[in-house]
């Protein structure tokens, strides 16, 4: 991974981290100071939470994606200790899957009228879901890419000790 990528992902990752971080406090005065402007025909306190957990999960992730990224700059992500990182992100994931069908039982009292927007909003949070699949299997690949790592090492000191 070169140098300009690495410094592009970590930057685009820090502005997303500070954006959120600086959203959250916002959100969270909203709700301590009692400014909260909701009038009873939106369940906004209840979004504001909801929101305030999901950006949690985004940071979890962004914080586990800036970590593999420094491990793979230093050529150790072929390691069991990527393993950690890998996992937080799956757990972000299906943490923001879940806070997803929460936003969909919170909002689906409004639509009545128009039930397909509550499957819609479903399907959603389904394809998240889906996504932590995705790196759930690209984690069996690492699996296997530090297994294959680990015996190459034993066959190079094994050679090592022949020679």
């Amino acid at each position: 991974m070169g140098k300009l990528t690495v410094r592009a992902l970590r930057a685009v990752l820090a502005v997303v981290l500070v954006g959120t971080v600086f959203v959250q406090a916002l959100m969270v005065w909203t709700l301590v100071s009692g400014s909260d402007p909701e009038d009873g025909s939106l369940p906004l306190t209840a979004l504001r939470v909801i929101t305030t957990l999901g950006m949690l999960t985004a940071q979890v992730a962004l914080i586990c994606v800036w970590r593999l990224v420094t491990m793979v700059r230093r050529g150790t992500v072929f390691s069991h200790a990527a393993f950690r990182y890998v996992d937080g992100v799956i757990g972000a994931i299906v943490g923001a899957a879940l806070l997803w069908f929460t936003v969909t039982v919170v909002n689906a009292p409004g639509q009545r009228d128009d039930p397909g927007v509550t499957v819609i909003m479903g399907g959603v949070g389904v394809a998240i879901l889906g996504v932590a699949l995705i790196v759930l299997v690209l984690r069996m690949l690492l699996a296997q890419a530090v297994a294959r790592d680990v015996e190459a090492s034993q066959m190079q000191a094994e050679l090592d000790e022949v020679i």
